[in-house]
């Protein structure tokens, strides 16, 4: 699996053209990601991720940063053991790109702002 572009709106998957945001857990592109606060990340925006038993989880916020981690959250995270990197959506997917082991690690993509 590779993410072959990103521009404001847009990500590009293996030749698959997708405008709205999404998370890839264990290697499955989950659509259509919305989020209870928009543009602040909650637990229960990740559960999928978290249930699926990753160790890590990284966030692209969007093309300016716009998404918000609260501290609770990356709290909550740690105390789990599962360490969480949020980026720029464009960081995010060079991470992606260069992530061997997509089954322990989690994405979660904000296309704009």
């Amino acid at each position: 699996m590779k993410i072959e572009s990103y521009s404001f709106g847009e990500i590009v998957i293996d030749g698959k053209r997708y405008t709205s945001d999404l998370k890839i857990i264990q290697g499955s592109i989950v659509c259509n990601w919305w989020r209870k606060d928009g543009h602040s990340l909650c637990e229960n925006d990740i559960k999928d991720a978290l249930s699926a038993g990753v160790n890590k989880f990284i966030i692209g916020c969007g093309y300016s940063s716009a998404l918000k981690v609260p501290e609770a959250l990356k709290k909550t995270l740690a105390d789990r053991g599962i360490i969480l990197i949020s980026l720029p959506t464009k960081k995010a997917v060079e991470e992606f790109n260069n992530t061997a082991d997509l089954i322990k690690t989690a994405f979660g993509f904000h296309l704009t702002c």
